[in-house]
């Protein structure tokens, strides 16, 4: 018979799973919105630094291997599906730490909802175009924001918190 740490430690991972299953419907909500709403390539300005605009990439960060060839589809859903699968692992394992688990969770959720775009359409939808004068940002999505997000917090967590714990303990 399990014990009830057992089942605490897994409802608190449902609770991260549910948490990254949220923000994949928001992403997915969002892209579908921007296809539905926004011409490709046409820029529809919000503010003076931010603009709404269409693009498919079927690359990864900053377009990277955007053009090589088809390959990299399945190259990247290789990628997504096992940082899932060890992000789903390290929420289990590391359940007491509040901090690393949102900022995981951050990173799921960007890599499943950008894992679905790939899967559906062979690209991921970016709409989201930030920019100075005439510096301009890639264009990209709730998911890229998430997976930045919770990958800076990753870093803060490997070099600040990791620091304090180790002084303290």
């Amino acid at each position: 018979m399990p014990d009830s740490g057992g089942r605490a430690n897994m409802s608190v991972t449902v609770k991260w799973l549910a948490l990254a299953a949220l923000l994949v419907v928001l992403d997915q909500l969002t892209k579908y919105l921007a296809v539905k709403m926004i011409d490709p390539d046409v820029a529809v300005p919000l503010l003076p630094f931010l603009s709404l605009v269409l693009t498919y990439n079927t690359g990864a960060a900053f377009s990277f291997l955007a053009g090589a060839g088809g390959w990299q589809r399945w190259f990247f859903v290789l990628i997504a599906v096992g940082a899932s699968v060890l992000i789903t692992w390290m929420l289990q394992r590391h359940q007491r730490d509040k901090f690393l688990c949102l900022g995981l969770t951050l990173i799921l959720a960007g890599a499943v909802g950008n894992l679905i775009d790939r899967l559906t359409i062979g690209a991921v939808v970016d709409f989201i175009l930030v920019y100075w004068r005439q510096y301009h940002w890639p264009a990209f999505n709730l998911a890229d924001s998430c997976i930045t997000v919770g990958a800076a917090m990753l870093i803060w967590d490997g070099f600040v918190r990791s620091r304090s714990r180790a002084a303290s303990g």
